[in-house]
């Protein structure tokens, strides 16, 4: 059930300020550690990726104690499917970053600025989210419409033999960016763009960007709507979407090797992204006969939970029998 009240919630000025404030530091801090290129050790990425993992688990106790139980499962749950969702972004973002062979010290940049891209796209879309919500009952039925479409295509996806490959010079993006701009052959540090003959330049590097950035639209479109189907709050859907972004940069370092051994994951978040769609509907027909069950939250996030414990653990032993066989 999606019991907060959009009309009311819990972010008073005071806590949207704060949080605001937090979450622009955290990304001043992260553009000054990434303002000299280098290649991210494990211990650095380890180290990151547990500090931004204690965050939301520290801030959702917080909310727990202030705010209710109801309103802690509802963060615990919305930050979960975000994380989810994030990990199968970088998945993506590992392709990009491969397919523009991006330097290795390059890469944490480039993540950093998509993931600063994909936070205000989302707030967009969070805010048009909430209005729609408030005002037209029927938005409920379309956001359950387009986590089924969304499903069905991350199923799909799953199932798709052989490695996925993305061919750069295909992309809309790029072949948009170079009507307008000449492209350098190589890279030259963390220069986006220089001038060569007199003319203005763009280096790969603003190329995976602009690609990354690109990629932030699909994906807003997928996670707004799937935490609007755990909690109708404004402000929980965005500190979820903010706390699930933030460690993205050091996750990626850290899941690098690890993100082609879950290879069961799509059709776990296939699985989520149709279970919130489905439960999206039902809210929505709740609302016109009574007599149409609703979905407890804590039964949310244990049917999640479970979602991903199970296609973990199949993954790793789905890997484990692999390598038994090439041995």
């Amino acid at each position: 059930m999606i019991s907060t009240p959009l009309e009311v919630g819990i972010g008073t000025p005071l806590l949207w300020g704060v949080s605001l404030a937090v979450v622009l530091a955290m990304f001043l801090i992260d553009f000054l550690i990434t303002r000299k290129p280098h290649d991210v050790s494990m211990k650095e990425a380890v180290s990151w990726s547990a500090f931004y993992l204690a965050l939301p688990l520290a801030f959702g106790v917080w909310i727990w104690f202030a705010f209710g139980a109801q309103i802690g499962l509802e963060f615990y749950a919305g930050y979960l499917v975000e994380k989810s969702l994030s990990v199968d972004n970088l998945f993506v973002f590992m392709l990009l970053l491969a397919s523009f062979a991006v330097p290795r010290e390059l890469q944490q940049r480039v993540l950093l600025i998509g993931v600063a891209g994909a936070l205000v796209l989302r707030g967009v879309f969070i805010a048009l989210g909430a209005a729609m919500l408030a005002n037209f009952a029927w938005t409920f039925l379309l956001f359950g419409a387009i986590l089924l479409a969304t499903a069905v295509k991350v199923y799909t996806d799953a199932r798709s033999p052989g490695d996925h490959q993305i061919d750069p010079g295909q992309l809309r993006i790029v072949k948009l960016a170079r009507r307008f701009f000449a492209v350098t052959d190589g890279y030259h540090g963390s220069r986006m763009s220089l001038r060569v003959d007199g003319r203005r330049a763009i280096t790969p590097l603003a190329l995976a960007t602009l690609a990354i950035l690109a990629t932030d639209v699909v994906f807003a479109v997928d996670s707004v709507p799937a935490v609007y189907g755990i909690t109708g709050d404004p402000y929980l859907v965005f500190v979820t979407n903010a706390f699930a972004l933030l460690g993205l940069r050091a996750l990626y370092f850290v899941l690098e090797g690890a993100l082609g051994a879950l290879v069961h994951l799509g059709y776990g978040l296939a699985v989520i992204l149709a279970f919130i769609g489905v439960k999206l509907v039902l809210h929505w027909a709740h609302g016109i006969w009574a007599w149409v069950p609703t979905v407890p939250t804590l039964a949310s996030l244990a049917v999640i939970v479970a979602i991903l414990a199970t296609v973990i653990f199949t993954s790793l032993m789905a890997t484990r029998k692999q390598r038994a066989d090439l041995e």
